[in-house]
């Protein structure tokens, strides 16, 4: 199928299932508008369904390569800056690291600051932060930001104003407990999850009321023994089983379903919540390493899949889900899309939860293949770690094939741009006991770089023929994440701080500018006056490259710790 076919089809039905939306019946209102607008980025992923896709064309392949900067902005917080900007009519909000230290309003064509707000954040998030004090966005509705915090709380300010309306306690964050990524608003509720699948927190899903902060529900990630899945626990091992859900949400109007992935279980030592080798039966560790539906309006969850059952390697699921209707055999379906941390790209119905295609699109080696049939992997048992069992050369790294960057769908190439890492490791387990608000591992993971000679790769992938279609290798991974566009282009990063315009089709560069720092932020695109201008944050994360030696170090020697917003067009 040709490119042109697959876009049109693709596109037909990104539109169909937007149209689906505008009775508002199902969602918030003001987000719908805002999200159709597409001179906005209203949310996260630009709409519910985390496509990362906007049809803005002003700025396209025939001049790109005339990008020139529009403003910058110090965001007067280094470290880990990882946001992604929204954008309402003329406003740009954007909230930077630590904390959010600071969220600030700015006039979107020129820069200029209309508001500036800083919570009180305590000294001490820092050691409760498993992987760095990033903060990813902020959320909007009904004339509202809604921001999570890396204290555990969540707060409503007035987006004219940057007044505080309400502040709600999410969970203890000195628990190992903290917020670090936008909520999801659906009708009168603000959802939200956290973080702390490393210090053994048990993983919940809540919701609140957008007027008030009061919440309306909670459900666990990790359901106790006499919750249904409580069995699939050993022992009372779910107590502090992890399966934190601390990326983004996604939501479907139609079937009125929120998707949310979980993190790893907790510890990593498979000996203390299952059987510690790959005969572990029915101790899968429900709903760690998932994609979970859930009933928006109750929190009741509808279906799972789960991923890596007995995860050992700690590849979180929480990777986002990207929603899209794709021609298949002949058929329209509607698709969920997900590039796992371990190393399988999962295409599903989202209505059904039924796993239709699961294929490895970086090299993976603890699994043969991944059974559509069994819903499990076929395990390469030399690869899994275990007591007295420790394990060489496992790929990919707990990093993962993808981690949090977030990828971009674009329906008229019909192709998913995704930015993978190819870094391998060993693994042994230890004994662990837990102990609360300290790290709650068991495992040592030395380590190694992936085979080929790079460390990171931009994936242009087709999920329908679940293949890769072009490629950009990078010499070091965790880059940043991309945006794609009706101008047939994609916007992504690298931690060495080159930001780069590129062909959708071809992979071909055509534009490029170094920014001082590393990128890990999702660039935006929006309009303004008759002019489309592209976003990035810049700020190179400082934590991770701990986790990862040798690799770590040039992570780190690679570019200075930065904190900007670099605003792009052409002149």
């Amino acid at each position: 199928m040709t490119f042109g076919t697959k876009g049109f089809l693709a596109g037909i039905s990104m539109i169909a299932m937007l149209a689906a939306t505008t009775s508002g019946t199902r969602a918030n209102e003001t987000v719908l508008k805002a999200q159709s607008d597409s001179n906005q980025w209203a949310v996260a992923g630009h709409d519910y369904g985390n496509t990362r896709f906007s049809p803005l064309k002003q700025i396209n392949t025939e001049n790109a390569g005339k990008l020139t900067l529009a403003y910058s902005f110090s965001l007067a917080s280094l470290r880990s800056n990882e946001s992604s900007p929204i954008v309402i009519g003329n406003t740009l909000y954007v909230s930077s690291s630590w904390g959010p230290k600071y969220v600030y309003a700015l006039d979107a064509a020129t820069g200029a600051r209309k508001w500036t707000w800083e919570p009180d954040i305590p000294e001490d998030v820092l050691q409760y932060a498993c992987c760095d004090v990033n903060n990813r966005g902020v959320t909007y509705a009904d004339g509202k930001i809604f921001v999570g915090r890396l204290d555990g709380k969540l707060t409503a300010l007035d987006a004219a104003t940057g007044k505080a309306l309400w502040t709600t306690k999410v969970v203890d964050y000195k628990q190992g407990s903290v917020i670090t990524s936008p909520p999801l608003v659906v009708r009168d509720k603000v959802i939200t999850g956290f973080g702390g699948g490393e210090y053994g927190v048990r993983g919940s899903l809540q919701a609140f009321d957008i007027n008030t902060g009061k919440q309306v529900w909670q459900t666990y990630t990790v359901p106790s023994p006499d919750e249904p899945g409580g069995d699939t626990w050993k022992g009372d091992s779910a107590q502090h089983g992890g399966g934190a859900a601390w990326l983004v949400g996604s939501y479907d109007p139609k079937t009125d379903t929120v998707y949310w992935g979980t993190s790893n279980p907790a510890p990593w030592n498979t000996a203390v919540r299952s059987t510690g080798d790959g005969n572990f039966g029915k101790l899968t560790n429900l709903y760690t390493a998932s994609t979970v539906a859930f009933d928006p309006n109750t929190g009741k969850i509808k279906w799972h899949i789960q991923t890596t059952p007995a995860d050992a390697w700690d590849y979180d699921g929480v990777n986002e889900a990207v929603l899209a209707d794709l021609k298949i055999g002949g058929s329209t379906v509607p698709a969920l899309m997900k590039a796992d941390r371990n190393g399988y790209f999962f295409v599903a119905n989202r209505e059904t939860g039924k796993v239709l295609s699961a294929e490895k699109y970086v090299f993976s080696n603890w699994a043969k293949k991944w059974d559509v049939a069994t819903m499990r992997a076929v395990e390469d048992p030399d690869k899994r770690p275990g007591p007295n069992h420790p394990a060489k050369d496992i790929c990919p790294n707990l990093i993962g094939g993808k981690n949090w960057q977030p990828m971009s769908f674009n329906p008229q190439t019909g192709l998913v741009y995704i930015p993978s890492n190819n870094v391998c490791m060993d693994w042994s387990v230890s004994d662990v006991s837990y102990k609360r608000g300290v790290f709650y591992l068991g495992a040592e993971f030395p380590t190694k770089e992936g085979p080929g000679g790079f460390l990171g790769e931009l994936v242009a992938w087709d999920p329908v023929a679940q293949k890769k279609v072009w490629s950009i290798k990078e010499d070091l991974p965790f880059n940043g994440g991309t945006l794609t566009t009706g101008g047939g282009l994609v916007f992504a990063g690298n931690i060495h701080g080159d930001f780069r315009a590129i062909d959708a089709k071809s992979g071909k560069v055509l534009w490029s500018k170094n920014l001082g720092s590393g990128i890990g932020a999702g660039p935006v695109t929006y309009q303004v006056d008759g002019k489309q201008y592209v976003a990035i944050v810049v700020g190179r994360t400082a934590a991770l490259p701990a986790f990862l030696g040798e690799v770590g170090k040039k992570m780190t020697a690679a570019a200075p710790e930065g904190g900007s917003l670099f605003v792009f067009s052409v002149q």
